[in-house]
C-alpha cells in the first residue's frame, strides 16, 4: 500500500513533423527505463508519469497545419512502444500528450494523454477539457455537442483509483473535484507550466495549485512539468519543478526549479490515504461538500461573454502569429 511514483520531467526539441516523435519516444523511453532501473535498489517505482507536450506541442499557429504536420490518432506506433515498456518494467505510464485527431470528430483537435497498464491495455484517455486560451487551439471535448465519452474518467487500478488532468485544467478546482468524487485517490498533472507563474516566488503558482489541491481533495498529487529550455519551445521559458505531494499539501519531493531533464521520485502513501479517508472527520472536504449549496455552478457558464468569444476567435491566429513573429520564430 506505499509505492513511489517517478515524473519524468523532459528537455528536448520539439517535433516539427510527425516524422521526428519517434525519436522523441525513444528519449522518453530511455528516461523511463533510466529511472525505473535506476531506483530498482531503494524504491519499486510503479507508476511513470510524463508532462504535457512530451510528445508534441501546439507549436503552428492554426489547427490546419497542426493536424497536417503532428496530429496522431490513438493508438498509434508510439503509444504501441510505450505498451511493451509498461510490460517490461510492470508499470503504469501516464503518457504525455500527444495532438490527437480522432476520426469520430473530423473537426476537433485534442490535447490527449493516455494511461497505459503493465498488461500493455490503454485504461484512459482524458482530453484536456480547459485549452489555455488563445495560445491553445485545441478543442475542449466540452465544446462537441455529440461528444459521447466520459469527460474526467478515472482508472480502478492495484495502486490506487488514478486520475489525470492537464496543466490549465487544474486552475479549475471543479476539475480535481470530479476526478475525486468519480473516486480518484491519485490525481496526476502533466502540465507545460511556465514563468512567471512556474516555481518560484513571488508567484509560484505551480506549488501553490498542487498543494491546494490535494488538501481540497485528501488526495495524493503526481504532478510533471515541462523542463524544456527556452530554445527548445520558445516564446517560455519552463520552470520543471516536478513534484509530488501528499494528501496534507506537503511536497515529498521536487525537483529544482529552472528547466532541464530530471526524473523525480517520490512515495505515493496509499494505505495511509485510505485509512485517513476512512477516519477523518475534520478537514474532510470530500465529504462535507454541499453541492445543494452552490446552485450557480450547475448553471451554462462557458463562454461567459459570447461576443467576447467572438472577438477571441476572430482574432486568435492573429495574435498568435504576432507574438511568434516577436519571439523570431
Amino acid at each position: 500500500m506505499l509505492y513511489y511514483a517517478a515524473c519524468c520531467q523532459t528537455d528536448h526539441a520539439h517535433p516539427r513533423h510527425r516524422d521526428e516523435m519517434e525519436g522523441v519516444t525513444t528519449r522518453l523511453i530511455e528516461q523511463l527505463e533510466n529511472t525505473v532501473v535506476g531506483y530498482q535498489p531503494f524504491h519499486d517505482v510503479r507508476l511513470v508519469v510524463f508532462p504535457e507536450f512530451a510528445h508534441a506541442g501546439p507549436i503552428y499557429e492554426t489547427v490546419e497545419e497542426l493536424v497536417e504536420k503532428l496530429a496522431v490518432e490513438i493508438p498509434n506506433p508510439h503509444t504501441d512502444r510505450l505498451a511493451k515498456v509498461a510490460q517490461k518494467h510492470k508499470v503504469w505510464i501516464q503518457s504525455g500528450s500527444f495532438l490527437e485527431v480522432d476520426p469520430r470528430w473530423p473537426d476537433a483537435l485534442f490535447n490527449t494523454t493516455v494511461l497505459i497498464s503493465p498488461e500493455g491495455e490503454i485504461l484512459t484517455r482524458y482530453r484536456k477539457v480547459n485549452p489555455w486560451i488563445p495560445w491553445e487551439v485545441h478543442t475542449s471535448p466540452h465544446d462537441i455537442p455529440d461528444y459521447d465519452e466520459p469527460l474526467f474518467p478515472v482508472a480502478d487500478t492495484e495502486i490506487g483509483k488514478l486520475g489525470v488532468a492537464t496543466c490549465y485544467d487544474w486552475l479549475f478546482p471543479e476539475t480535481c473535484r470530479e476526478l475525486t468524487l468519480g473516486g480518484a485517490e491519485v490525481l496526476i498533472r502533466i502540465s507545460a507550466y511556465m514563468d512567471p507563474w512556474g516555481a518560484t516566488e513571488p508567484l509560484d503558482w505551480w506549488t501553490l495549485i498542487n498543494r491546494s489541491r490535494a488538501v481540497e481533495n485528501l488526495a495524493a498529487v503526481v504532478a510533471c512539468n515541462q523542463g524544456a529550455s527556452a530554445d527548445h519551445y520558445p516564446p517560455f521559458s519552463w520552470p520543471g519543478a516536478s513534484m509530488i505531494v501528499d494528501m496534507d499539501g506537503r511536497v515529498m519531493t521536487q525537483a529544482a526549479a529552472g528547466p532541464g531533464q530530471a526524473s523525480v521520485v517520490g512515495p505515493v502513501a496509499l494505505g495511509q490515504l485510505r485509512e485517513e479517508r476512512r477516519r477523518r472527520q475534520g478537514h474532510s472536504m470530500p465529504m462535507h461538500l454541499r453541492t445543494e449549496a452552490y446552485p450557480l455552478q450547475r448553471e451554462t457558464r462557458y463562454p461567459g461573454n459570447p461576443e467576447a468569444k467572438q472577438r477571441q476567435i476572430r482574432a486568435l491566429n492573429d495574435s498568435i502569429r504576432s507574438a511568434k513573429e516577436e519571439q523570431g520564430w
